[in-house]
């Protein structure tokens, strides 16, 4: 079995192109932005979250590109030792540039460690409901 299937299953990003259409997105900081906290990070994009997802620090974020899109592209999922958690960032209309330098804006810290994943098209045998 191919494992990248998992990854691309189109039904999957369906449900997240969903997601960021039926809520606004409310951008927080601009691209070149400074981290409120963190000084020496400057935001690549522009970078905010969806209004009205789960009310925790604060929903599902978004880094915003240069580019006119209709649907998400693909999503960062970071471990963050300090908060202990795991966080899921949407990239919505990057440009391969502007993915590296989000890549590198959240790896740069030892405390946080980000991994792209990619949107695919591919419908697997088993995500098919009967």
């Amino acid at each position: 079995m191919n494992d990248n299937k998992y990854l691309n299953n189109a039904f999957f990003w369906q449900k997240i192109d969903t997601m960021f259409f039926s809520n606004r997105l409310i951008i927080t900081r601009e691209k070149n932005d400074h981290h409120p906290l963190y000084p020496n990070l400057v935001y690549p994009t522009q970078y905010g979250y969806l209004d009205d997802t789960y009310p925790e620090d604060p929903g599902i974020c978004v880094f915003r590109g240069s580019l006119d899109v209709t649907h998400v592209e693909a999503m960062v999922i970071a471990a963050d030792l300090l908060k202990k958690d795991l966080e899921v960032k949407l990239l919505v209309g990057c440009t391969e540039e502007e993915e590296k330098q989000i890549l590198h804006f959240l790896n740069k810290t030892d405390f946080q460690k980000g991994v792209l994943i990619r949107r695919g098209e591919e419908v697997p045998g088993w995500s098919v409901s009967e």
